[in-house]
């Protein structure tokens, strides 16, 4: 328990009295009668102020985090009511310990807020974490005040546990949110909607500016009275592949994540949405050799069985090993189907053997190349010249750009689809590419 800032004025309101009773001795007895009356506001302020056992914190979040993106935390207060004591609002502060490596969306973890006896309050912060795997939240520390504010007390409330931090399943949950209220273009995802005949109708739909004219079901339009376009159902049970490299320069970072795990986060939201469309994915990872491998299934039980695998992959410092990796590809998949190979291009000595292997696997698959760009190597390309270092960084840079682009270029000539875009925007770059490529009947 400690004075606060209030109650030490209070106190220190004597100390001038103290010093005139040098001149003025029966000033030193109003001191003494000041200090009495406080002393007797203070224990009185005191007995009224909520014991810690009187308090009761529990904090709240998903028992799975979502890796680069905002999680929210929520700390939910509760005092409780007890006879003899104040029955008035109490002013609260509270500090949490999240993993030391979460990024947080404020300074400090410090909360403030306001208690009143007998029900509960809620205090909520963001958490972004930058890596996947396991962690710990420690305890809360609360610190409250006493009702008329001349002292305020704090404690320790135990609360420390493990947290695991998955790929962004908050993507997926939005996705599935939008895809429910029809509005997916608040996340950037184009409509799925097939050209030609034979296509089984799904279901009708309001209209949006980006429909042919012929889509809109003019009867439902009538009878509604604004425009409806009808949705076809598009093709099921097709095969999606999908070749992630976690060799050594998918480990270097964008900002403070990984390219790895941008390319995680996008191959989870593409797993989600293949299921939703009744579409059958598989799942291999390599480095110089293949890690891990997850047959083609359909469902929402393959989603949780990629999302299993894909929490549990980790980086590997060497070079990708293209042949090894195709090779088993090639032995354990002979079905035709879309095969989507995430790798990075920036600064592989390994360039040649990626381009000669995907063109090999466009003979039997539609292959599709996707690659994270960087946006520092981009700026360091076109800042500006001001000494010999930064002449020499930029020339580098641009040089990088230009085999990157070059390499882009001769895959485009031999029919390998490419998509190269930054970390931010990859997850919707994906999934509107394999939605074209369903419309366009490519599969």
């Amino acid at each position: 328990m400690q004075l606060t800032v209030r109650g030490l004025l209070v106190v220190l309101v004597a100390a001038p009295l103290i010093a005139v009773a040098a001149w003025l001795p029966v000033a030193l007895w109003v001191a003494g009668g000041w200090l009495l009356f406080v002393a007797a506001f203070l224990i009185a302020d005191a007995w009224l102020m909520p014991a810690t056992h009187a308090w009761q914190l529990v904090r709240r979040h998903d028992a799975r985090l979502s890796l680069a993106a905002q999680n929210l935390i929520t700390v939910q207060v509760e005092l409780f009511t007890r006879a003899g004591r104040s029955g008035r609002p109490v002013a609260i502060w509270l500090r949490d310990t999240p993993p030391p490596t979460f990024h947080l969306d404020r300074a400090e973890p410090l909360l403030t807020g306001v208690a009143s006896p007998g029900s509960s309050c809620a205090l909520t912060y963001h958490v972004w974490p930058p890596r996947r795997g396991d962690y710990a939240f420690g305890d809360l520390y609360l610190r409250w005040a006493s009702p008329l504010g001349f002292l305020r007390r704090q404690a320790r409330f135990a609360a420390a546990g493990p947290v695991k931090v998955y790929p962004n399943l908050i993507e997926v949950r939005k996705y599935d949110l939008l895809l429910r209220r029809n509005r997916l273009w608040e996340l950037g995802l184009r409509s799925t909607r097939l050209l030609g005949a034979g296509n089984e109708f799904e279901r009708l739909r309001d209209y949006t500016p980006d429909d042919e004219y012929r889509r809109i079901n003019w009867m439902a339009t009538a009878r509604r009275g604004k425009p409806i376009s009808v949705e076809y159902e598009t093709e099921r049970s097709q095969n999606i592949y999908v070749l992630l490299d976690v060799g050594r320069m998918m480990r270097s970072p964008v900002g403070d994540v990984a390219k790895m795990d941008y390319a995680i986060n996008a191959v989870l939201l593409l797993a989600y949405v293949a299921a939703q469309k009744g579409d059958r994915i598989a799942l291999l990872t390599f480095a110089d050799r293949v890690l891990t491998y997850v047959a083609p299934r359909s469902g929402k039980i393959q989603f949780h069985r990629l999302l299993e695998q894909l929490y549990a992959v980790h980086g590997e410092g060497v070079e990708p090993d293209y042949g090894v990796a195709f090779s088993e590809f090639a032995a354990r998949q002979h079905k035709r189907g879309l095969a989507l190979v995430f790798t990075d291009l920036t600064g592989s000595v390994t360039t040649e053997a990626l381009v000669t292997q995907m063109a090999r696997l466009r003979r039997q698959h539609l292959p599709l190349l996707v690659t994270v760009a960087d946006p520092t190597v981009n700026r360091l390309a076109t800042a500006p010249i001001t000494d010999g270092d930064s002449l020499y960084t930029r020339t580098v840079a641009e040089r990088m750009l230009a085999e990157r682009r070059l390499t882009l270029d001769q895959l485009r000539r031999q029919g390998v689809q490419t998509l190269d875009v930054p970390a931010d925007e990859l997850s919707v770059a994906v999934i509107n590419r394999y939605l074209a490529m369903k419309e366009r009947l490519l599969i």
